[in-house]
């Protein structure tokens, strides 16, 4: 088992920056990838970064590419998103996801990560 904590959302102008945390407890951290996902009102659930169990790895979705930069410190437990340029439309709950890597698996499926965090809002204004 491993619990997931996120922090560091809140409300900022567009064009901003926030950087988010997510401190995690229990199992080996290192053994896990890890995945920040975020919803909108009305929306469903969207990928927008991950990072492989060294970090050496990262993916990002088309819509956040060259602005978030996902990290993660492994003696630290926690993964960061560093959120540059804002948007309004970035605007949603934010939710770190961790996952033991398996045969198949696939970063961007919300299905494939077995923890998930609490959420954290970030709202943009225009």
């Amino acid at each position: 088992q491993v619990q997931l904590v996120e922090s560091g959302g809140g409300l900022v102008q567009a064009g901003g920056s926030l950087r988010l945390s997510c401190a995690a407890s229990g199992r080996t951290f290192g053994s896990f990838a890890l995945g920040w996902f975020r919803q909108a009102p009305g929306k469903e659930r969207e990928f927008a970064a991950a990072i492989s169990l060294s970090g050496d790895r990262t993916y990002y979705a088309d819509s956040v590419k060259g602005r978030f930069t996902i990290s993660r410190d492994n003696a630290k437990n926690t993964v960061y998103l560093q959120m540059n340029s804002l948007k309004p439309e970035d605007t949603a709950i934010y939710y770190c996801a961790a996952l033991t890597p398996y045969f198949g698996f696939s970063y961007q499926n919300t299905k494939g990560y077995q923890y998930w965090g609490q959420g954290t809002q970030v709202t943009v204004s225009s």
